[in-house]
């Protein structure tokens, strides 16, 4: 039990057993959960965790005016170059510009672009 999030349908279980008149400890072993997790569900402590995806971009895209001039193009050009490789490409063609600490952020965009492309 310790250490996994609880889930909604753990919280309706502990719920319902309270309901038909189970003791806590009960309650909470029928939901898979720890005592102490039915005390916060029942004091209103408790925050199922949110699954849902975000929408929105949290920072402003670094490579919103380089992806369809330069990029996109060498990777049709060339499907089997690396995001490595385009990303010191980028570096070399935009000094200072192009930080390592984004590397990560252009693989991904780089991997989905050869996933939607199928490349």
């Amino acid at each position: 039990m310790s250490g996994k999030p609880i889930n909604i349908e753990q919280i309706k279980l502990y719920k319902e057993a309270r309901d038909n008149g189970k003791t806590q400890k009960t309650a909470a072993a029928i939901a898979g959960i720890s005592e102490r997790s039915g005390r916060r569900i029942e004091k209103g402590e408790f925050q199922p965790i949110n699954n849902k995806k975000r929408n929105w971009r949290t920072h402003p895209d670094s490579f919103a005016e380089v992806w369809g001039e330069e990029v996109v193009p060498l990777l049709k050009e060339n499907p089997r170059l690396t995001a490595n490789t385009l990303f010191k490409h980028l570096q070399k063609e935009h000094p200072g510009r192009f930080s390592d600490n984004k590397l990560r952020t252009f693989q991904r965009r780089v991997s989905q672009w050869k996933d939607q492309y199928k490349l």
